[in-house]
């Protein structure tokens, strides 16, 4: 009996015991972050410019504990929250690297591809107290429904659809890839007034010819080429039969041919592109010389050291090239040279990232004149990066995510790359935004201003302030605006590291 009551007795007590019959807890299971998630994590890690000023792309966090990367990964909402997540200080020292859920568009918009009626136009406030905006055609692309509807440089509208364009209608009216009608306007010094002119318009996909204008002009007896160059694109188009690198070093052969002694190349709309292809115009101006270096790259610590080990110091160095190279669609072609040592350069503050690296890399060896306003002020660039899973260039199959992150830095051959405030130019002028005569004209206030240089007038600067507060332009509007970019397929993170 005596037994039995000390049975009862423990029994109570290990009842009475907290946790006493309580069981471990399971393990917490983390799960699989997503293929998208830990691509833009490796890609990041990997080659962003900014590696090292983000701790949470250091990788030694998370060597010994999968499962706390994975943890890390999964708090975000989605792939694009975590990459900006990710990015360094964004729209203030970042402002240019993004993400999109769908490589095919990203290559279109590499390409110059995209559905537009064909018109680059800006958008300014009509006065001060509304938020109306009118907007002014700036050039029009060739072969396109613009061009086929007569609209050229310097026209205004204010209307589509019967709507007055404001900043809130703005991007519903115009940047949808649906019919509209576009009602211009007249303006006689003081307000706009529709003058009863209406023009109906359908996108349709275009490819953009960046060569706009080339032409010689006698200047006082100097044989003066002029070329308006709208962005450093590579792509082949069916249209002419060949790529626009080959395309512009025909230019340069028609140059070259007519015997020109100065250059003019109109900027003022260029807001970047092809890394490659800056270097080729750089030699189509200056020198075919290869050994001479025109610019140089900065990477990552890591990317730094992958390059220095597998392909030496030269690596870095990008030379000035005496061909450009065979594609699948055109043979290899010697560069036409003009071997000139002094050129203009019109420039705006949206002439940026290439064409600023044009500038910056001729100017050690070369007279560049820069006529109109300062640059933009960016000498970053980027790699596509996909997620490839081999070194063929082969894509993961489960997503279509890409992104387009800053993973080098430029300077040109004397290491100079501090110019994000912009190049300042030598001669001060712009354009009048309500009075845009058309490219080519004599009297166009930026090309006038180039032409008065070269016959030795010195007139004061001609800087006519716009009445009105600018707003956006199509530029603005572009993912691709401002860029700079390579070509050439980044090696995989598993290989660097």
């Amino acid at each position: 009996m005596k037994s039995l009551q000390y049975f009862y007795l423990a029994l109570l007590l290990v009842l009475l015991i907290p946790g006493g019959c309580k069981k471990d807890p399971p393990p917490v299971i983390i799960p699989e972050a997503s293929d998208e998630k830990k691509f833009i994590y490796n890609a990041l890690s990997t080659y962003y410019f900014w590696e090292k000023q983000v701790p949470s792309l250091s990788k030694a966090l998370y060597e010994t504990n999968k499962d706390s990367l994975n943890a890390f990964l999964n708090k975000s909402s989605d792939p694009e929250a975590l990459f900006y997540k990710l990015l360094y200080k964004y729209g203030e020292v970042d402002k240019f690297s993004f993400i999109v859920d769908n490589y095919t568009e990203l290559d279109d918009w590499l390409a110059g591809v995209s559905k537009t009626v064909g018109i680059n136009f800006k958008l300014y406030y009509i006065d001060n107290t509304s938020n109306k905006l009118v907007g002014i055609i700036r050039y029009v692309y060739k072969d396109s429904p613009a061009e086929d509807a007569g609209l050229k440089r310097g026209d205004i509208f204010t209307h589509i659809n019967d709507q007055q364009l404001t900043d809130v209608n703005y991007k519903s009216l115009l940047f949808t890839n649906v019919n509209y009608t576009m009602g211009f306007a007249d303006y006689n010094g003081t307000t706009f007034t529709l003058n009863g002119r209406s023009v109906a318009l359908t996108p349709i996909e275009i490819m953009e010819n960046p060569i706009l204008l080339d032409t010689i002009m006698d200047v006082d007896g100097i044989k003066v080429g002029y070329l308006v160059y709208n962005g450093f694109s590579n792509s082949y188009d069916v249209k002419i039969g060949t790529t626009y690198d080959i395309e512009l070093n025909n230019v340069m052969g028609r140059f070259k041919n007519g015997n020109i002694s100065k250059l003019i190349l109109d900027l003022r709309y260029n807001s970047g592109g092809y890394i490659s292809t800056a270097i080729y115009l750089a030699s189509m101006i200056h020198s075919t010389n290869t050994s001479l270096v025109f610019a140089k790259s900065q990477f990552n610590d890591l990317l730094t050291s992958y390059y220095l080990t597998n392909y030496g110091q030269d690596y870095f160095n990008q030379h000035f090239q005496d061909k450009i190279p065979a594609t699948g669609n055109t043979p290899e072609t010697p560069i036409n040279s003009l071997g000139i040592g002094e050129i203009y350069a019109i420039t705006t503050s949206e002439t940026a990232s290439a064409s600023e690296m044009l500038i910056n890399g001729l100017r050690p060896y070369i007279t560049v004149k820069q006529v109109g306003t300062n640059t933009y002020g960016k000498n970053v660039g980027s790699f596509t990066i996909k997620d490839y899973i081999d070194n063929a260039g082969t894509v993961n199959p489960r997503h279509r995510w890409a992104m387009q992150p800053v993973v080098l830095k430029i300077a040109n051959s004397a290491d100079f790359s501090d110019f994000t405030n912009g190049l300042s130019p030598d001669i001060e002028a712009s354009e009048y935004a309500v009075d845009l005569l058309p490219f080519g004209d004599p009297e166009e206030d930026l090309l006038k201003a180039c032409l008065d240089d070269i016959r030795g007038v010195k007139s004061a600067a001609v800087v006519r302030l716009s009445p009105f507060r600018p707003f956006k332009s199509t530029s603005d509007m572009s993912p691709l605006n401002r860029m700079m970019y390579t070509d050439k397929i980044p090696p995989l993170p598993e290989d660097i590291r």
